[in-house]
């Protein structure tokens, strides 16, 4: 069985790999989301990753669909105890921002859809750097004192903005980030690689990446010529031209070959060895995308893999 990993400096234990709730009630409708969330947890995963505006963007939707499903698979299922469940907040339509009362009035919101009393962890979605840090820090940690939030976590925040919510927690005494989510993948480290990284690891936190597999591209699937029936196509089929793109795709392709394994594992078992990196995130629509993203739970890369792709996709990072 897989061993789960420690949550940076909290007391929640996760599965290797995240499951991303953003194509529930987008690609995937309720009974599709049932069906990849059963498989999921059947696989020994317990770590599920939302947001309170997924999926405002598709047509008909008006953000907490994702939580929605989540909260009415939860109930059907009677396993909330067995799950680890991340959402975040500032970017639903009717909750946008990172004011205290917003904050507060969001976390009620998507208790309510996720049919729970408590959140695990809870991210905020995007940084607003308007909204000083103690205002933010501050009315997080208030969700925690009130048992409603477990621990907190931020996402797309500057390492500036960091250190300085970190320094107020340490000086107040106030609930603490245990984590971070970054974009971050093969094709994309110039992000987080540097400052950030080096704070995350100085300060503990675990980094828990999205956009694993850069929408898709990293499965291998994507290729000169080949046509791809994905809501996420466009943004994925930019990587083919790129010169890093091309090199990472044959790097995988060689790894790939020599552990008789899906380019999908490889490249999350690559996040995964980095620094930091406790568990990257991946969506699935069906359950049939699973094994090749939960194989990444039992695939070690040699030193001379991780090395070949490293240098396969860090051409341009000037690393």
């Amino acid at each position: 069985m897989t061993s789960l990993r420690k949550l940076g400096s909290s007391d929640l234990e996760v599965f290797p790999l995240a499951l991303g709730g953003n194509v529930f009630g987008w690609t995937a409708d309720e009974e599709a989301s049932f069906a990849v969330l059963d498989a999921y947890t059947a696989a020994g995963g317990n770590f599920v990753d939302t947001a309170d505006s997924y999926s405002a963007w598709a047509e008909g939707n008006r953000g907490g669909e994702s939580e929605t499903i989540i909260g009415n698979w939860l109930r059907a299922r009677g396993n909330r105890a067995d799950v680890v469940i991340a959402t975040k907040v500032s970017q639903h339509p009717d909750y946008q921002g990172l004011t205290a009362a917003n904050i507060k009035a969001a976390a009620e919101a998507s208790l309510r859809r996720l049919g729970t009393d408590h959140i695990d962890l809870y991210y905020t979605h995007f940084d607003k750097p308007d909204v000083p840090v103690e205002e933010i820090v501050g009315a997080l940690d208030e969700l925690v004192k009130a048992g409603k939030v477990r621990h907190i976590a931020a996402s797309n925040i500057s390492a500036e903005r960091l250190r300085d919510s970190l320094d107020f927690s340490d000086r107040e005494g106030l609930a603490r980030y245990v984590a971070l989510q970054p974009h971050y993948n093969l094709v994309s480290r110039d992000t987080y690689e540097g400052e950030l990284r080096d704070l995350a690891e100085r300060a503990g936190l675990a980094a828990v990446p999205y956009f694993a597999l850069a929408s898709g591209f990293l499965t291998g699937k994507y290729r000169p010529g080949a046509e791809v029936d994905s809501a996420r196509a466009e943004g994925a089929a930019k990587h083919l031209l790129t010169e890093r793109g091309r090199s990472v795709l044959a790097a995988l392709d060689e790894v790939a070959r020599a552990h008789e394994a899906p380019v999908a594992t490889v490249a999350l078992a690559w996040l995964a060895a980095q620094p930091t990196v406790i568990a990257p995130i991946a969506s699935a629509r069906t359950p049939e995308q699973l094994p090749d993203l939960l194989k990444v739970a039992d695939l070690t890369l040699t030193e001379e893999d991780l090395a070949r792709l490293t240098e396969a996709s860090a051409w341009r990072s000037g690393r």
